[in-house]
């Protein structure tokens, strides 16, 4: 078999951001499983030594850096310290972010500026900080965990929907950039997945509107035609195959996993 339809990421190495929980941990755990090394940041110190050892007992490298995402700063120190560590960079996962809605009368500036920071201007920061050592290299695949939202408008969450279609607009452009240095830039658009954060928005759901959070749970599972929330295992599976040799072809994607509901 070619070696470029081997399935396999033995010998490469990964980047996960947000990788404390939810999709970022799962993704992490599917790139060691692959057989890459991986080297992974959150603002949790605890969540990532956990997330290490597990990563370690399968077999692979693994090194934490806690990092806000949303300072230029810290994500600079954070990429040279993993560029150190790893020797190079083969993928980078860019997962950090963040949900919150409010409607557009009174929307807090504040609130607009956090959904920015976290949600696009960070995966610009990380990915700035990695571009150097890919184009040296002449390889590599940039994977961003958008949302369902980066492909669709929905009530109540203006700035997160803006946000994510910026890290579309990013992808795409990034996408056109690398070309020349054999470097796949692609968007995987979730849509609820059955995360930490998804529960946060069950509560909060369930506060506003006076629903018990298994009606609120419900609600959002009736979104999609599957009636169901995504597993965040099934993200995963998608970023190690697009991580891999085999996919070369795909560039500038923006690929749903929402069980159906947005067909384009």
């Amino acid at each position: 078999m070619p070696e470029e339809t081997r399935l396999t990421l033995a010998g490469r190495h990964a980047v996960v951001t947000g990788a404390g929980r939810g999709i970022g941990r799962s993704i992490a755990l599917a790139l060691a499983e692959a057989g890459a090394d991986v080297a992974v940041t959150a603002r949790t110190a605890s969540d990532l030594e956990q997330l290490v050892a597990e990563i370690q007992a399968r077999g692979r490298r693994s090194f934490a850096v806690p990092c806000d995402v949303t300072d230029a700063d810290q994500v600079q120190r954070m990429a040279t310290t993993f560029i150190d560590a790893l020797e190079h960079v083969d993928i980078l996962v860019n997962n950090a972010g963040n949900a919150a809605s409010h409607k557009l009368l009174n929307h807090p500036d504040e609130l607009w500026q956090r959904m920015l920071a976290i949600n696009l201007t960070s995966v610009y920061y990380v990915t700035k900080a990695f571009v150097p050592t890919f184009i040296a290299q002449k390889s590599g695949r940039i994977i961003n965990i958008a949302s369902i939202a980066s492909r669709i408008g929905d009530r109540y969450i203006a700035a997160y929907v803006a946000a994510k279609h910026g890290v579309l607009g990013l992808t795409r452009a990034l996408a056109a950039e690398m070309m020349p240095y054999n470097v796949t830039v692609n968007a995987i658009c979730p849509g609820y997945v059955d995360t930490p954060l998804t529960a946060d928005n069950v509560s909060n759901i369930a506060t506003r509107t006076g629903m018990t959070e298994v009606q609120a749970r419900e609600a959002l599972e009736r979104m999609s035609p599957q009636r169901r929330l995504i597993e965040p295992e099934e993200v995963a599976a998608l970023a190690v195959y697009v991580a891999q040799d085999i996919s070369k072809g795909i560039t500038g994607q923006a690929i749903n996993v929402d069980g159906g509901g947005v067909m384009s």
